[in-house]
């Protein structure tokens, strides 16, 4: 899954793609370097961001899927928090919404959105919103309650929003809510969140958890990326969110290919 932010305050490439001609070159090379899903945010959920409204977020994001879907064969995903947002996105030809806010909903607006255009869903874990989650997170076990929360929310989308299982998808939210241990102990526990059977998804991608570690700043956190990626992929990761698609593709598929091997072996 490659990132396109059109956003001037990502922590990573914010302000570089925000001319929509930029974007869509921007996509399109992700595409042809391997992406298999194109994920188009126009607001940042780095920590810390301040909310933007949602005219301007659709200001940011429906010109580039105008020019964008009708280009690439491969899906597009829309990763707002915002239910008119999600609607608008995927009748301008979006087909997933990547939401951030799975974990605060208190109606189900966004999934009968999700129901009624048969989209397909990401239900990532935060805890709180961008401008908070990183003040102090606490879990009692991270992996547990994470595990507690996928668990009631998939029963919701299934049973009252009328969610297919089939159109979900999954992610622990790395970063999200989440100190350095939390984070670490998340990755080494992937395990756990394949019990549902449902595609994962993993994205840590230049986050701020390996500067943190390793004292890498943002353009250099790129082997540290890959190594989690790979890592990821031999717990059962089937999707890997990142910035750097040509890289990552590289990572991935060795790693595929080796954990085949192992498993034959074992």
């Amino acid at each position: 899954m490659g990132v396109v932010n059109v956003t001037p305050d990502s922590f990573s490439d914010g302000g570089k793609f925000l001319d929509p001609g930029a974007a869509v070159a921007h996509a399109l090379e992700l595409a042809a370097q391997g992406a298999e899903i194109l994920d188009l945010g126009g607001e940042s959920t780095r920590p810390g961001a301040v909310p933007v409204g949602e005219e301007e977020e659709l200001r940011r994001v429906l010109p580039i899927l105008k020019k964008l879907v009708p280009q690439v064969k491969v899906p597009v995903s829309i990763d707002t928090s915002k239910p008119a947002v999600a609607r608008a996105a995927l009748d301008a030809g979006a087909s997933i919404v990547n939401d951030i806010a799975a974990a605060t909903r208190t109606d189900f607006s966004m999934w009968q959105i999700v129901a009624e255009q048969h989209a397909g869903y990401v239900v990532m874990h935060a805890q709180g919103s961008p401008a908070t989650m990183q003040v102090q997170p606490v879990y009692k076990d991270v992996v547990r309650d994470i595990s507690g929360f996928f668990s009631e929310r998939l029963g919701q989308l299934l049973n009252e929003a009328g969610v297919p299982m089939e159109q979900v998808v999954i992610d622990p939210g790395i970063g999200f809510g989440k100190t350095l241990e939390h984070n670490l102990t998340l990755l080494a526990g992937l395990k756990t969140f394949t019990k549902w059977r449902r595609p994962l998804l993993v994205g840590v991608s230049r986050k701020s958890f390996i500067g943190e570690l390793l004292g890498a700043e943002v353009q250099n956190r790129l082997p540290a990326s890959l190594a989690c990626a790979a890592l990821a992929v031999g717990d059962g990761a089937h999707i890997i969110r990142t910035h750097d698609v040509a890289e990552t593709v590289q990572a991935v598929r060795m790693a595929e290919a080796i954990y085949a091997r192992k498993n034959h072996v074992d």
